[in-house]
């Protein structure tokens, strides 16, 4: 290791060449950050964050429209095994068919277009829910929008009481408002809905299964 000369011009030199190698030091290490620490955090946080619940987050929707929203997925994204399901759910203050509205708009403002084909079947009570079917590009959406959950759970306790357990007090006018929303969205390519069969089997009847003359078989005796 180099000495440090002491003093006089051999010493000012010494000093200048060792910030000059710190400098450059430093130089190194920000440009090594640059070009690889910082794209693998963005890689890993890109990854961390699911596009389709993005373009959700960024539905033009109200915000009474998007309250408390959760997320489940399930599946591979890389379709491995089973494709990726995802479902979010979320509550509305306002009643299903000012919120369905709401969220029908915003889909056609975000490029969905809507399918409507017998394959999206229609609600058994359309009084208490509604159910639209939407597609872009690689993936289909179903949005359901019905009775906040507060009211569900009171007609399902009114019309099968548990027993041994006190029935539920009736709700108040205004405690149980709003309406509740589910929003379902899958691969076009494993949502088999409305097609047909593009490799159907042998087509036509089965013929009647013709038996052998048994004459040719067993020929009858002739009498000597």
């Amino acid at each position: 290791m180099e000495e440090a000369p002491e003093g006089g011009l051999a010493g000012l030199r010494y000093k200048m060449r060792t910030q000059r190698r710190w400098r450059l030091v430093t130089l190194v290490s920000t440009a090594v950050m640059v070009l690889l620490v910082l794209p693998a955090f963005f890689g890993v946080r890109a990854m961390s964050s699911d596009p389709v619940f993005a373009s959700l987050d960024q539905l033009p929707v109200a915000e009474w429209a998007d309250k408390e929203p959760q997320d489940h997925e399930f599946g591979s994204a890389l379709c491995i095994g089973e494709c990726s399901f995802r479902e979010r759910v979320a509550a509305s203050d306002r009643p299903f068919p000012e919120t369905a509205t709401a969220y029908s708009k915003a889909l056609k403002t975000a490029g969905w277009t809507e399918w409507k084909a017998d394959a999206c079947e229609k609600p058994a009570s359309p009084e208490e829910q509604s159910h639209s079917c939407w597609r872009r590009d690689e993936l289909t959406l179903d949005l359901f929008v019905g009775l906040p959950d507060c009211a569900v759970d009171q007609f399902a306790a009114e019309q099968n009481p548990a027993a041994g357990e006190e029935a539920l007090e009736p709700l108040e006018p205004g405690e149980c408002v709003g309406s509740s929303v589910r929003i379902k969205v899958q691969n076009t390519i494993v949502d088999t809905r409305g097609r047909t069969d593009t490799a159907p089997g042998p087509l036509g009847e089965t013929p009647d299964t013709v038996l052998p003359d048994t004459d040719s078989i067993f020929p009858t005796p002739q009498t000597s």
